[in-house]
């Protein structure tokens, strides 16, 4: 075990959440030990457990951090077309899903009926829902509302894509990222006044 470093707190429980994050992007959630994140961070079990009464709560602050730093990267800039604002908001995305493959995995595998990791996807989807809705052409309040029911069925589909995809990868990247925009373009072009995305192949 590393030599223990005096932290405050607050540095203590950051210093906890980084070695979480690590060794839950490096290995199954199962394989994953407090014990171990307690070793690597140079504590002793008990003071990691003052921070996290278990390892579940411990990923679930993981997962959340990462769900608002995820959420900061899509910024949906009305400035920018649709098909540019889908490509960063999906890069964003595919970056982290990539690089924490297992964390993604047990968030959406392991942990699915967790109502904790439930809570955090559902608003994680729902902000991005909402910032779609936000730079859309939409015509009047009822176009709004079937607009809403398309995005939140399309960011499942996605999600569930790509899920699969980091367990099989049937396509490359870049083919996933473009099967997933075009299927929101071909979902939204009956309910918009305009073609959102004109120079997208129909």
């Amino acid at each position: 075990m590393p030599p223990r470093q005096r932290l405050t707190p607050a540095d203590r429980r950051a210093q906890l959440l980084a070695v979480g994050a690590r060794l839950f992007a490096a290995r199954p959630y199962e394989e994953v030990l407090m014990e171990d994140i307690a070793e690597q961070a140079g504590v002793s079990r008990a003071l990691l457990y003052r921070h996290f009464p278990g390892k579940r709560d411990l990923f679930a602050t993981v997962y959340r951090e990462a769900a608002d730093r995820l959420l900061a990267k899509s910024r949906f800039d009305p400035a920018d077309t649709l098909v540019e604002q889908l490509v960063e908001g999906m890069d964003a995305h595919l970056d982290y899903f990539v690089e924490n493959r297992h964390a993604v995995l047990a968030a959406n595998r392991v942990l699915a009926g967790d109502p904790v990791i439930q809570t955090i996807t559902t608003n994680e989807l729902d902000a991005l829902r909402a910032r779609l809705l936000g730079v859309l052409p939409l015509a009047d309040e009822s176009s709004r509302a079937a607009v809403s029911q398309v995005l939140r069925s399309w960011l499942v589909f996605v999600q569930v894509l790509v899920v699969d995809w980091l367990t099989e990868e049937t396509c490359t990247r870049t083919e996933l990222r473009d099967a997933c925009i075009g299927a929101c373009i071909g979902a939204l072009r009956p309910l918009l006044p305009v073609d959102p995305a004109p120079d997208w192949p129909h």
